[in-house]
Parts: C-alpha cells; sequence; structure tokens
C-alpha cells in the first residue's frame, strides 16, 4: 500500500507560504484518488439575508494553514493514515439556483463514484439538499445531524423552493433521509409561528438546543445523539451559526446564545466510531469575519471531522 502523501512540512516551508489547499495538502489531481477530498462550494444565491459565504473557502482554506498532523483529543493522525486531498471548487451558475443544485450533486457524485468521501466548504445550506442527494445515492436513505441555529425546514421563500432555510424539508420530501435517525442541534432564537416546530416534528426532527447543551452538558448530549443514530450511514451538516456570534461574527445569519467552540467540537468528538459518510461546513462569510474568527472556528470543525472520517474508514477496512 501507497503511503499517504500528506500535507506540506511546516518545519522546512513556513506556514504562510506554500499551496492555499486546505491545510496544505496535495490537490486532488497530484494524487490521483483520495480516501477523504475536500471540496469547496463557492455558492451563496441561496441567502435570506447578509451574502458573502461564497468567499468562505477560500477563507477556510487559508485559515487551515496552522493545522498540524496528529489530532491528541481524537488520537488520531488523520493525514496519515488516509489519503486526504483537496479537490479544489464546484463552480455552479450564481444565477441559478436551480442549475446550481443540479451541478453541485453531479460533481459530488462524481467525486464519491469510486468511495471516496466528502467533505465540503460552502457556500450557503442550499448545497446540503445536492450533497445529501449524492450520498443517498450510495447508501440509501442516510441519518443526519444538522448543527445549526436555525431548523432549515421551512417550505418556501418568495415562492422559493431552493434557500438556505428549505434543504431538509426537501431532503425529507424526496425520501432521501432515515426519519427514524435525524436531529438538529444548537437552535435557537425567534421563529415564524409555533407551526413551524409543529411541522419539524412532524418530519421525524428531534430537537437538541442550545439551552439543552448548556443545561445537560455535552456527554448527556452525545449519549442522546449516539442512541438515535446507532450504526446507520450518517451525514453531519454544520452551519457555522451554530456557534454564538461571539465564536462566529462571519456568518449571514446570527443569532444569539449559541454554542462555543468548544462544545460544538467536544460534540463532534463524541461521535467518533459512528458509520460517518460526509459532511459538509457552512455559511463563512469572511467579509463579516473579525481577525478571522469564525474562518479559524470552521477550519477546526473541517479538521475534526476529516478525524472522525479516518476512524470510522480504518474501522470500516477488512481485519479491523
Amino acid at each position: 500500500m501507497t503511503e499517504p502523501r500528506g500535507p506540506v512540512d511546516s518545519s522546512r516551508v513556513p506556514r504562510f507560504a506554500g499551496p492555499a489547499t486546505f491545510a496544505r495538502l496535495p490537490r486532488l489531481d497530484e494524487v490521483g484518488r483520495a480516501d477523504v477530498a475536500i471540496v469547496g462550494v463557492p455558492f451563496d444565491t441561496g441567502v435570506s439575508y447578509r451574502p458573502g459565504a461564497r468567499f468562505g473557502p477560500s477563507a477556510v482554506r487559508e485559515a487551515s494553514r496552522l493545522l498540524r498532523p496528529y489530532h491528541p483529543g481524537l488520537d488520531v493522525s488523520p493525514f496519515a493514515t488516509q489519503q486526504v486531498a483537496d479537490a479544489g471548487d464546484i463552480a455552479c451558475n450564481p444565477f441559478d439556483i436551480g442549475e446550481a443544485v443540479e451541478t453541485i450533486e453531479e460533481a459530488a457524485s462524481g467525486l464519491t463514484a469510486d468511495g471516496t468521501r466528502l467533505v465540503t466548504i460552502g457556500g450557503d445550506h442550499t448545497i446540503a439538499l445536492p450533497l445529501l442527494r449524492a450520498a443517498a445515492r450510495r447508501h440509501g436513505p442516510i441519518a443526519l445531524l444538522h448543527f445549526d441555529a436555525h431548523l432549515d425546514t421551512w417550505d418556501t421563500y418568495f415562492g422559493a423552493e431552493y434557500t438556505h432555510g428549505t434543504p431538509f424539508r426537501r431532503a425529507i420530501e424526496e425520501g432521501i433521509l432515515d426519519t427514524e435517525a435525524i436531529g438538529h442541534v444548537g437552535t435557537r432564537g425567534p421563529l415564524y409561528a409555533k407551526q413551524d416546530l409543529d411541522d419539524d416534528e412532524r418530519m421525524g426532527f428531534g430537537i437538541v438546543t442550545s439551552a439543552d447543551v448548556m443545561r445537560r452538558g455535552v456527554d448527556e448530549v452525545v449519549d442522546a445523539l449516539r442512541r438515535r443514530i446507532g450504526d446507520r450511514p450518517l451525514y453531519l451538516s454544520i452551519d457555522i451559526d451554530v456557534l454564538d456570534p461571539s465564536h462566529a461574527p462571519g456568518t449571514g445569519t446570527p443569532e444569539a446564545g449559541g454554542l462555543t467552540s468548544r462544545e460544538l467540537l467536544e460534540i463532534l468528538r463524541g461521535l467518533a466510531g459512528g458509520n460517518l459518510i460526509g459532511a459538509d461546513v457552512v455559511e463563512v462569510a469572511p467579509a463579516y469575519d473579525h481577525a478571522e474568527i469564525t474562518s479559524i472556528a470552521a477550519s477546526h470543525v473541517a479538521y475534526d471531522l476529516i478525524s472522525l472520517l479516518a476512524l470510522s474508514i480504518s474501522s470500516a477496512r477488512p481485519g479491523r
């Protein structure tokens, strides 16, 4: 077996130099194939308030320069145990949401056709729907944990069915989610009506609010999430606005009272050993970011997702 090609050695090339890929990893075209591919989707036509997440992928890549190859919290060297590569960006039509959704789905399906698992950096949350479609092509209906300040199960905005507030309602309607194993984490803030919660519950979602995390603690929340998901194929969709604006100011629809970056990372680490098949980190809008706080948080979230995938892939290999 060929040894994975890892990031540029920071003892030889300073972190502020070298390639602008995620964590200074090789490009996908340099290694041929990868166990895990990082792909950007610079698309934000589906936002309902502040735009700018189209610049999220490049900002997160820049912030990822400081990441190091060993993850002590999970005791894994994610770039050494598997081939991880940066697949660049999926270029899609910024003027036609429907066409963009189709483009993202086809590109994601192509990238995962050989078993590669994706960690996608957005872009707004509209992109979750085509990514889930691509994942369901390979795995059938999948479990979902959705980390977000918002439900994102609304029906339409201004008559539009495909926006950053509607992807999970569309996914339920299309039958690509396992409704026995879906949930929101970190939700909070005002809603349009109580009916929003009633609709969400009818679709099968469980909710762990940000206040629940504060009151119950990370360990209890993780235990409940693991029991809900079991060993089903799991997709993680993480809107960076699940974090409090003090931890992630650079996002389009901030809400007070969110998770800390520590809480989010510890919840993710608590999911180690699960059957993770893919993930996204979305809604990083660097124009509103202060000192790259949001981009840094998102880069660490992506790093933890890669590390979780390393553990998942390792446990699935023959002889393990």
